[in-house]
């Protein structure tokens, strides 16, 4: 499967309609494989010099950038850390628990995302205060309730 230019991936796009947030959100994922046993392959793109959801990994996470760079900024009890920025051919790996907001770099970003989730959860949606709005799990993922779930 060509990751780059595959017309067949079904892209959810994710944005923030009820302007809940004050930061742009703009961002887009595609279920690559789903496994019995709790592993889950995603594909995520961002437009350039926007944001994901801010979140919290509940599971064993890995992730290569493909294209781009990803702006990463971890939290740790509600505090933000340094930038980092991860080009093309950053690899990281990530224990649950992970606290971060996520933005393209000027030209977006393009990022293979390799989650293991046993117990099927995969990350939780945060509030400003960093309180849990949702949980997404493998389920939202693989029956399309994800886009819901990110309304």
């Amino acid at each position: 499967m060509n990751l780059l230019e595959n017309p067949a991936l079904k892209w959810v796009h994710f944005t923030d309609a009820e302007s809940r947030f004050d930061y742009p959100i703009d961002y887009h994922g595609a279920v690559l494989s789903v496994r019995d046993d709790g592993h889950i392959d995603l594909l995520y793109r961002w437009e350039p010099e926007a944001y994901c959801h801010f979140h919290r990994h509940v599971c064993a996470t890995t992730s290569t950038v493909l294209a781009g760079e990803l702006h990463v900024v971890d939290y740790e009890n509600g505090v933000a850390g340094e930038k980092r920025i991860r080009a093309a051919g950053d690899y990281a790996a990530k224990d649950p628990g992970d606290v971060h907001m996520e933005y393209g770099g000027p030209d977006g970003a393009l990022v293979l995302f390799n989650l293991y989730a046993p117990d099927g959860r995969l990350a939780d949606f945060l509030g400003p205060d960093g309180e849990t709005l949702t949980t997404i799990t493998l389920e939202d993922m693989t029956t399309g309730r994800i886009a819901q779930q990110a309304a």
